[in-house]
């Protein structure tokens, strides 16, 4: 008899065990091993499903530079103006070209100026500022907002706490020219946990950052990013991602931060947000790239 409870005991201890292991411990172990690659850069790794809530995540606990991702809660700011009627997105900002920024993927409003002084909408603003990942559109929208602060404000009204706005990109860029990478990192300025990130996109999808209208036009927005690589790399045929990238530069051959964050939605409708921060790499960009579409690839076969 004891023989029978104690065979008993131990099949019901294996059978606890087994029931309270993770139920995605495969995809930890796969992102993990892409983690591993990025040493001895850090890379944070975070697939969320949006409708559950479960999560799996590498390097968390810890918050990572924005760079350009700052550019969709930002935009999302923008659009929460939009929709309590204290912004119109025909709305007319005046640029000049004392207001150009340095940095787009592709020639956007800040090469338009160097033609000269001109109007530029809100809507164009929104465009070029995250679908074209255009500094100057952004540093422009901020400067509508009120400043980064509101954008930080806006958040944490949203209930996304952890990400945080305290600089445009171009006083981001004096501070890296001033002061150096080390210093940026160690400041956190202008950064976000895995968490955060994850946070923001959930509740922009659900439509509890802003109107129907609203949502749909970032998440398009996000959808066109003209930058093709990162998760999107390694997604199959029939999957979609919207988006949102950021890149620093390198100092003494390390990047302070490589990214991208988004929600990628499969061929059968079923959604995962994944976010990804590279800190403090000497990663080459096609090396980083190539481990972002791995992710991607490893996300969407888990879908």
């Amino acid at each position: 008899m004891l023989k029978q409870l104690l065979l008993g005991a131990a099949w019901s201890l294996a059978a606890t065990a087994a029931f309270a292991a993770p139920p995605d411990a495969a995809l930890q172990g796969k992102l993990q091993a892409v983690a591993d690659k990025a040493r001895p850069g850090t890379l944070g790794i975070m697939v969320m499903d949006p409708a559950s809530g479960q999560s799996v995540m590498v390097n968390g606990g810890r918050s990572y530079l924005l760079m350009s991702s700052f550019k969709a809660p930002i935009a999302a700011a923008v659009l929460a103006q939009v929709d309590a009627g204290k912004l119109k997105l025909e709305q007319k900002v005046h640029l000049t070209p004392a207001d150009i920024v340095d940095g787009s993927a592709v020639p956007s409003v800040g090469a338009s100026l160097k033609k000269g002084p001109r109007d530029v909408t809100i809507d164009e603003l929104l465009q070029g500022a995250v679908s074209e990942s255009d500094n100057t559109a952004v540093d422009a929208l901020l400067h509508v907002l009120g400043g980064p602060a509101v954008a930080t404000r806006f958040l944490e009204d949203k209930g996304v706490h952890g990400m945080r706005i305290d600089l445009s990109e171009g006083d981001l860029a004096h501070m890296f020219e001033e002061k150096g990478s080390t210093a940026v990192l160690a400041s956190k300025v202008d950064s976000s946990t895995l968490e955060a990130a994850a946070g923001f996109l959930q509740k922009l999808d659900a439509g509890r950052l802003l109107s129907p209208a609203s949502t749909r036009k970032l998440l398009g927005l996000m959808t066109a990013q003209v930058i093709p690589s990162r998760i999107r790399a390694g997604l199959p045929a029939g999957f979609q991602l919207a988006d949102k990238t950021g890149t620093s530069g390198t100092e003494d051959g390390r990047r302070a931060a490589f990214n991208d964050i988004g929600i990628i939605t499969g061929p059968n409708g079923s959604k995962r947000i994944v976010v990804l921060f590279l800190s403090d790499s000497p990663a080459s960009s096609d090396e980083a790239t190539g481990w972002f579409a791995e992710i991607g690839k490893i996300t969407a076969a888990s879908m």
